[in-house]
Order: structure tokens, then C-alpha cells, then sequence
């Protein structure tokens, strides 16, 4: 199988509806030993969704502003397994007032907030990782980072997009330093799928809406599984060639430059006049987009999924 013999790590497992779940649910059954990590009152969470999976796995603590908890990590992990084949970064948080249309009035602790758990924390995991990617027989493995596509200014993502933005070039920067010790290191950019951390995300389902719209595969934000199964195959040893890369897995959203035509050759229909671009009036958000991981509350959810 792909993934058999791999010991993994997921971050980012909420409820059955993360992406991370996605990929820990896919990893089992393709071979895969998984752990997953949370922290504070989101364990209860993850714990109940561990027992969802396939073989339910070990939760362990990780706060990533907490830096003895990456000691802690690494003790645990080498403890159980001895080493490690891969992890993935599913990690994200900005403050309330960071995202929402609130840009230029953002102060200078909420941006810092939002870079450090989204972003800086990727660069912690991979240090934290690195003596375990380097154990074993055969050193070496693979980090992956889901992403929310950087390369534009989205509505009222603000300096979560920032964040994804400094998120991407970290990623670089990993994949410059650790290619030579064998880990490879790249992020998976995934369209917008309802998961608990979207919640935090205002007027998320207009941007859903356009999704289905321009993108040429369609895009269903219901079902994490096709990003899941990427993430699977950048973990496996097909990717062994692939660092320093960004995947889209969006049904092709981030290739077009404006809706695609229907296949009767008419083009995609315009909201009517008062609605919202998904053809609701809503402004009602209840999904994530790119993993933002901030709900309303402003309180961190550390874990994303587009």
C-alpha cells in the first residue's frame, strides 16, 4: 500500500469534517501508523473524532506557542516510534480583529498572533520533527503544510492571507535547508471546504459559491477527501522527487482568470440582482477557507482546512 510502514503525525483534527481528518482517515488505510496532536479544551474534540477513524489513534498535547510542548512532542514521539516518516501542518489562527474587512485598523499584536501560529509554527514543527525525520535506517521523510492560495488578496481574509503568504515562502526556506538532511517539504493549497475553523471566516459562502462557478472541475466544499488524498501522495515516497512545491488541489479555480462556460457552451449564470454570489442572500459563514482556524470568539483554533 502507499503509506505502509509510515508513522505520521497530524495536526489540525477537530471533528470527522477536517481536512486533517481526511488525511489521517486515508493514511490508516493505506498502511499508515498515525498520531494526531491538539491542545487545551480542542482535545476533548479531537479525541471524539480519533475514535472515528479506522484504528484510533494517540492524541498528544501541542500548543504551538508553547515551546516546551515541542520537547514534549519530540520526547513522546521518539518514545513510541524511534523516528518519524512525515507529519502534516494543519495549524492556523488570527485574532478577530485580523480578518473580516478589518485591514488598515488591525494592530500590530493580532497581525504578529496570526503570523506566529499560522506561519513561524511550521518552522517550529519542523525542528521539533527533524532529530526523528533523521532516525532510523533510512533518514529522511516528508512535511506537509495545507495552504489557502497566497498569490492574491481575498475579501475580508485580510492578515490570515498575510499569514498563508509568509506560510508559503517558510515553506520555501524549509524545503532549502532540510532538502540536503532528506525532508522534503511542501504545502498543499486546497479550495474552500465547510469545516469547524470556517466558522471564523465572514461572508465565507460567497466565496464558496464563486468557487463552484469558475472552477473548471466544480468543487463540492462538502467533501475534504480529494485534498486529503493529495496529502497522502505528498507523504508517500511517489512524491520523493517534489520540494519546495505548492499543490492546488481547488478543481483548477486558481488557473482561471474569470467563470468558465458551461459544457452546452453558455456561460455561467450571474446572481440575480440582491443576492450574494452564491446565489443566497446570506452573509452567514460556516466553513473554512484555506484552514483560517479563527472563529468568532477570536479564540485560537489552531487547525485549519481550506
Amino acid at each position: 500500500m502507499l503509506l505502509e510502514g509510515k508513522r505520521l503525525v497530524i495536526t489540525g483534527v477537530a471533528t470527522k469534517d477536517s481536512i486533517a481528518f481526511s488525511v489521517a482517515e486515508q493514511a490508516q488505510q493505506l498502511g499508515a501508523e498515525v498520531v494526531l496532536t491538539s491542545f487545551g479544551r480542542m482535545r476533548r474534540m479531537t479525541e471524539r473524532a480519533a475514535k472515528e477513524l479506522p484504528e484510533p489513534p494517540e492524541v498528544l498535547e501541542l500548543d504551538v506557542n508553547r515551546p516546551e510542548d515541542f520537547e514534549q512532542l519530540t520526547a513522546d514521539l521518539d518514545q513510541r516510534w524511534g523516528g518519524i516518516d512525515g507529519a502534516l501542518h494543519a495549524i492556523a489562527f488570527a485574532p478577530a480583529d485580523a480578518i473580516g474587512g478589518q485591514f488598515l485598523s488591525t494592530p500590530q499584536e493580532s497581525a504578529t498572533s496570526a503570523f506566529g501560529t499560522s506561519a513561524f509554527s511550521l518552522k517550529s514543527l519542523a525542528t521539533a520533527l527533524l532529530p526523528l525525520f533523521e532516525a532510523g535506517d533510512e533518514p529522511g521523510g516528508s512535511l506537509v503544510a495545507l495552504d489557502f492560495d497566497a498569490s492574491v488578496a481575498w475579501p475580508v481574509y485580510d492578515w490570515m492571507g498575510v499569514s498563508k503568504a509568509a506560510l508559503e515562502s517558510v515553506g520555501r526556506y524549509l524545503a532549502r535547508d532540510l532538502g540536503p538532511r532528506g525532508v522534503r517539504v511542501n504545502l498543499v493549497s486546497a479550495g474552500p471546504v465547510s469545516t469547524p475553523a470556517a466558522g471564523g471566516i465572514p461572508g465565507f459562502e460567497l466565496l464558496a459559491g464563486e468557487w463552484g462557478r469558475r472552477a473548471p472541475l466544480g468543487w463540492d466544499t462538502g467533501d475534504a477527501s480529494p485534498v486529503g488524498g493529495a496529502i497522502c501522495f505528498m507523504l508517500s515516497d511517489l512524491a520523493r522527487g517534489v520540494t519546495g512545491e505548492i499543490l492546488h488541489v481547488d478543481g483548477g479555480f486558481h488557473a482561471m482568470g474569470a467563470p468558465v462556460e458551461g459544457l452546452d457552451g453558455e456561460s455561467a449564470e450571474a446572481p440575480e440582482s440582491g443576492e450574494g454570489d452564491d446565489g443566497t442572500a446570506s452573509e452567514e459563514e460556516g466553513s473554512e477557507a484555506g484552514g483560517v482556524g479563527a472563529p468568532r470568539s477570536g479564540r485560537p483554533l489552531q487547525e485549519e482546512e481550506p
